[in-house]
């Protein structure tokens, strides 16, 4: 198996343990967030993201934040479009998270990397601002901001709003390295979303535009 490939397969079986830790050891005051996997088909190829957020129960200021991106493209047998970050996190305040890991791309290669997490959520509401940095000479500079509205039409089904959105700056170049908007219209029932879906993507300082358009299915897991 490619050694890209198994990078996906070694964090999700970092988030099993996480939670068999967390089974094994329960408290009624602890909860961690459950895994949130996602994938779009649609005029362009596959696109795929999975969020890991996980505490550690006994020390729960501290944590397991992973964040593993892809985008395909139908007439490519290879595919160049692929992020995997992950990193450990420390609670400064409600709210409020540094962490500090390696960020990966296919571009980049191997960084390591630090940042912040400003999060608020409630059963309606998610907002999430995540700037970064990697630790090295000629550092890329990134943010990511993150709106999710969920509306409740009783007891099982929600209406689904997200937008989401991310800007990289490469210092190297003195320019645009990475960017996107990203937004998502649909129901949700209990764990699981669904609906239509748009991925605007540009590439580069030249900015290269590439878009996907179709329907996405998004689910809560453990």
């Amino acid at each position: 198996m490619n050694d890209i490939l198994r990078i996906p397969l070694v964090l999700l079986v970092c988030a099993i343990t996480f939670h068999s830790f967390g089974q094994e050891n329960q408290k009624k005051e602890f909860q961690n967030p459950p895994v949130n996997v996602e994938a779009l088909v649609g005029s362009r190829g596959i696109s795929f993201q999975m969020i890991i957020d996980k505490k550690i129960e006994s020390l729960p200021q501290l944590g397991f934040f992973s964040v593993i991106d892809m985008n395909s493209d139908w007439s490519e047998k290879k595919t160049d479009d692929l992020m995997v970050q992950a990193n450990l996190t420390l609670e400064l305040a409600k709210g409020f998270r540094l962490y500090g890991g390696f960020h990966h791309t296919v571009v980049t290669g191997l960084r390591p990397s630090a940042g912040l997490i400003y999060s608020f959520v409630n059963q309606k509401w998610t907002i999430i601002l995540a700037p970064r940095i990697d630790l090295q000479k000629d550092p890329n500079i990134e943010g990511i901001a993150l709106v999710e509205f969920k509306p409740k039409l009783n007891e099982n089904w929600r209406m689904y709003f997200r937008v989401q959105a991310l800007y990289s700056y490469m210092t190297e170049i003195e320019d645009h390295g990475r960017s996107y908007i990203r937004s998502r219209a649909g129901l949700s029932y209990k764990e699981i979303s669904f609906g239509a879906g748009a991925n605007i993507e540009y590439y580069g300082p030249m900015k290269q535009n590439e878009n996907n358009i179709g329907f996405f299915t998004n689910v809560l897991l453990f």
